[in-house]
C-alpha cells in the first residue's frame, strides 16, 4: 500500500504499486486538477511538485513516490492567492486552461528554486505544450510571479560582522 503525504495530509492508496501517480490522485483522491494529457510525458500537463521538484506524474509510479511530499494544483493555494496564479490572470496568459495546473506548478518550483529567473531559464523550465500559445505572455508572467513572490518573501535581518580578528600582515 503506497503511502505519501498529498497537499499535507498523509495518504495510502491501496492500489497497485506500478499505477502512475497521476491515475491514482484523479481516480482515487479526486483531485482532479492534475490533467491527462498525452500519458507520455511530453506534454507536462500533468506536473506536480514531488518533495518540492516538478515531475509528471503520468511518469511516476505509486511506489516511486512512496514516503515522498507531493503538492498538486489543489495543494499550490485554496484561494488562488499564489503568485504564479496571481500573475497569470494579471498577465492574460490563459485562455483554455487545460495546460495551466502544470504550468503552474512548474513555475511555482522554478521561483522557489530561482527567485529572478531570466526568460531562458523561464523556458527551460516550462516545457508544457499549449495549444493556445501563450508562451510570450507565460514568460511574462513567470517574470511577473517572481517580482511578486520577492516583494512577499519576508526579509531577514542583516547579520552582524563576524568578532574575529583579522590575521596580521607581517
Amino acid at each position: 500500500m503506497p503511502g505519501m503525504t498529498v497537499n499535507g495530509r498523509p495518504l495510502d492508496f491501496a492500489l497497485d504499486p506500478a499505477m502512475p501517480l497521476l491515475v491514482a490522485l484523479r481516480e482515487a483522491a479526486n483531485l482532479t486538477g492534475t490533467k491527462y494529457g498525452c500519458g507520455a510525458g511530453d506534454c507536462h500537463a500533468c506536473t506536480v511538485l514531488v518533495d518540492g521538484t516538478a515531475m509528471r506524474s503520468c511518469q511516476l509510479t505509486l511506489a516511486a513516490a512512496e514516503g515522498r511530499d507531493i503538492v498538486t494544483i489543489e495543494g499550490l493555494s485554496r484561494d488562488r492567492s499564489h503568485p504564479v496564479q496571481q500573475a497569470l490572470v494579471a498577465d492574460q496568459a490563459i485562455q483554455c486552461g487545460f495546460c495551466t495546473p502544470g504550468i503552474v506548478i512548474a513555475a511555482a518550483a522554478l521561483i522557489a528554486r530561482n527567485a529572478d529567473p531570466s526568460d531562458a531559464d523561464i523556458r527551460a523550465a516550462l516545457p508544457n505544450l499549449c495549444r493556445c500559445g501563450v508562451y510570450p505572455r507565460l514568460v511574462r508572467a513567470v517574470r511577473r510571479a517572481a517580482r511578486l513572490a520577492r516583494a512577499s518573501a519576508p526579509q531577514r535581518p542583516a547579520q552582524p560582522l563576524s568578532n574575529t580578528a583579522a590575521t596580521p600582515i607581517p
